[in-house]
């Protein structure tokens, strides 16, 4: 592909919820919209399922909030399978938890991004680090992945990085590797420094991996207080800053947007130039500089704290 188009859905968690149905009939609009603007893929935030904790049962434990949604995922992705297939859309679903199962008796699980395309293909990818949350067992127990899943899709090579995981140099150096033509990244950040974290980081990446990297964060909590939540999303499709391809590698992007605002919007990303960033990436096309393509293996660190050179 030469170009591809991609609705990003900052997805407000805050949102009333009365059952699956409705949220999947929710869901099912917005694809029609995608698809009646041409779209070739809608994605969703990191735990864009947590809207479903509107309608968990009242006596439900804590601890038990993962297995729930873990199996109210399993409804929903067959579902979504479905509504992917009868529009022609692909279906970046969120993260939902997933699974892994139990370590020492107790039931475990991933948070387990998932891609669903028209054909019926279901591509994951589980978080690989944690936040303190998660790590402490909010809701109960998750555990991180243990791979890089690089998908084709269209044609293209690409990649889901989840949230925290974008803030990671010797993460981004694998990815590097990879020739990937596009990197998305489902976010849910609690505050204006983990949004500003994840989304610089997202669009310095683009410009060093010269590839289109998307990034999307749903707006608030479950349950909250609108004018008091410090849960921030936004959405922004970020390019490599050069002549052939964008002045300020900025492709599309809507500001941040806080629980306050109460807002639920798309953004609609049309024509990203996934072709003349693989050319620049690959040395088909006159580039203005050329990071990633270029190794730092060959350089001798000079320390005067370390007992030797280290090569």
């Amino acid at each position: 592909m030469e170009h591809v188009s991609i609705d990003l859905w900052a997805a407000n968690l805050e949102s009333s919820v009365q059952d699956l149905q409705t949220w999947l009939a929710a869901l099912e609009a917005r694809v029609a919209q995608t698809a009646a603007r041409g779209g070739h893929m809608l994605v969703l935030p990191e735990f864009a399922c947590a809207q479903w904790l509107n309608f968990a049962p009242a006596d439900m434990a804590e601890a038990d909030t993962l297995g729930w949604l873990f199996e109210c995922g399993q409804i929903s992705l067959d579902a979504i399978a479905i509504i992917s297939a009868n529009y022609g859309v692909s279906i970046l679903a969120g993260t939902i938890p997933f699974a892994a199962g139990p370590v020492d008796g107790i039931a475990t699980y991933f948070n387990r991004a998932w891609l669903i395309t028209p054909d019926g293909a279901r591509h994951s990818q589980d978080k690989l680090s944690l936040t303190p949350l998660e790590a402490q067992g909010a809701g109960g127990i998750t555990v991180h992945g243990e791979s890089i899943n690089v998908i084709e899709w269209n044609g293209l090579r690409i990649a889901m990085i989840i949230c925290l995981d974008s803030e990671f140099t010797d993460l981004w150096s694998r990815l590097g590797t990879l020739d990937l033509d596009l990197v998305i990244i489902p976010a849910k950040t609690d505050m204006i420094t983990g949004y500003n974290r994840v989304f610089g980081c997202a669009r310095a990446r683009a410009i060093e991996l010269q590839t289109v990297v998307c990034v999307l964060g749903a707006v608030g909590v479950p349950f909250g207080a609108a004018l008091t939540d410090s849960g921030v999303g936004g959405a922004s499709v970020f390019t490599p800053c050069d002549i052939g391809v964008s002045l300020d590698g900025i492709h599309a992007a809507i500001a941040p947007q806080t629980a306050a605002m109460m807002t639920d919007h798309v953004l609609v990303a049309v024509d990203i130039p996934v072709g003349a960033c693989r050319r620049l990436r690959n040395g088909h096309a006159e580039a203005e500089v050329c990071p990633a393509r270029w190794d730092a293996g060959h350089l001798i660190v000079n320390d005067p704290a370390s007992p030797k050179l280290v090569a």
